[in-house]
C-alpha cells in the first residue's frame, strides 16, 4: 500500500513538474523566459515551448496587441494665460521590444503603463504651457501631436512604440467655467465686429473706386459724343452750303418745308396771314414769283 501511495505521489510530481516545463504561447503575446540570477532572458513567440520547471526558470507572458490608456479622469493643466483646464487623453501604444519592457522595468511588466502615462501628462503640461486657451482650444490637433512626439523616445527606451495620442475632451473646472465662457463670447464679439468694419471699409473703398471709374468714364464718353456731334454739324452745314450753292432755290425750300413741318402739328389750329412771306411757299413752289403780274410793254 505504502508502494501504491509513494507511486502516485511520484507520478503527480512529474505531472507538474512537466507541465511546469511546457508552456503556450498566443498570437496576441510574446513570452520572456528567464533564469533566476542570469541577467540573460529569452524571448520566445507564438507556439509550444519548454523551459526548466521553476525556480530554475521561468516564462513572463508580455501583451503585444496595440493597447489603449483612456484617462477619463480629467487631467488638469494651465494654459499660458493662467487658465485651468480639463483634459481627457486617449493613448494607444503597443509593446515593440517585449526584451527590452522586461529588463528596464527589472521584471515588473505592470509599471509600463503607468510610466508611459507619467511621459504623457508631463509632454502635456508642457504643451499647454507654450499656448494661450484660444491657441489650445484651436489647436487640439497640432498640441496632441507635439505631445506625442516628445513622448515617443522615452518610451522607446523601455520598449514601447507609443502609436497615437488623441485629446478627447477640453473642458473647464465649473468654477471657472462661466466666466471663461463670457470671456470667449466677448472675445468672438469683438472679432466679429471688426471684421464686419473691415468688410464694411473695403466695400466703401470698392464704392469710391466704382464711382471714380464711371465719372471718368461718362466724362471720357461725353467728349467723344460732343466730338463726333460737332464732326457730324460740320459735315451737314458743308453739304447745306454745297446744296445751296448748286441751287439756291431749292435749298431755300426745303428749308421752308422744314420749317413748316416744325411749326404745324396735327390737331393745330392757327390763324395767320396767308399772305406773309413765311407762305410764300405755298403759295408757289417758286416763291411766288409766278403770282406777280408781268410787266407792260
Amino acid at each position: 500500500m505504502n508502494r501504491i501511495i509513494a507511486l502516485v505521489v511520484a507520478v503527480v510530481i512529474v505531472l507538474f513538474v512537466g507541465s511546469s516545463m511546457i508552456f503556450v504561447v498566443d498570437e496576441r503575446h510574446a513570452a520572456v523566459v528567464s533564469a533566476h540570477g542570469e541577467g540573460n532572458p529569452k524571448l520566445d513567440g507564438p507556439g509550444l515551448h519548454f523551459k526548466l520547471p521553476p525556480p530554475f526558470q521561468t516564462a513572463t507572458l508580455i501583451d503585444t496587441r496595440t493597447l489603449t490608456i483612456d484617462e477619463t479622469g480629467s487631467d488638469r493643466f494651465t494654459t499660458s494665460d493662467k487658465n485651468e483646464v480639463l483634459v481627457n487623453t486617449v493613448i494607444k501604444y503597443r509593446v515593440a521590444d517585449p526584451l527590452k519592457l522586461f529588463e528596464s522595468n527589472e521584471k515588473n511588466t505592470q509599471t509600463a503603463q503607468e510610466r508611459l502615462t507619467a511621459l504623457a501628462r508631463t509632454a502635456l503640461a508642457s504643451a499647454f504651457t507654450k499656448r494661450t486657451l484660444n491657441d489650445a482650444l484651436a489647436g487640439q490637433q497640432a498640441l496632441a501631436s507635439e505631445a506625442q512626439k516628445t513622448i515617443e523616445q522615452p518610451a522607446s527606451s523601455f520598449g514601447v512604440e507609443l502609436v497615437d495620442l488623441q485629446l478627447t475632451r477640453i473642458d473647464f473646472p465649473p468654477a471657472v467655467a462661466d466666466s471663461v465662457y463670457k470671456r470667449m463670447i466677448a472675445a468672438r464679439q469683438q472679432a466679429a465686429a471688426d471684421e464686419r468694419a473691415r468688410g464694411t471699409a473695403d466695400a466703401d473703398k470698392i464704392k469710391a473706386d466704382a464711382d471714380r471709374q464711371q465719372q471718368a468714364i461718362l466724362a471720357d464718353a461725353y467728349s467723344q459724343a460732343q466730338t463726333i456731334k460737332g464732326e457730324g454739324d460740320g459735315k451737314a452745314a458743308a453739304i447745306a452750303a454745297e446744296a445751296y450753292g448748286r441751287d439756291p432755290q431749292f435749298y431755300q425750300f426745303y428749308q421752308s418745308l422744314e420749317a413748316y413741318k416744325k411749326t404745324f402739328k396735327p390737331g393745330d389750329v392757327m390763324v395767320v396771314d396767308s399772305g406773309s412771306d413765311f407762305f410764300r411757299f405755298m403759295r408757289s413752289p417758286n416763291s411766288g414769283a409766278d403770282t406777280v403780274p408781268p410787266q407792260k410793254r
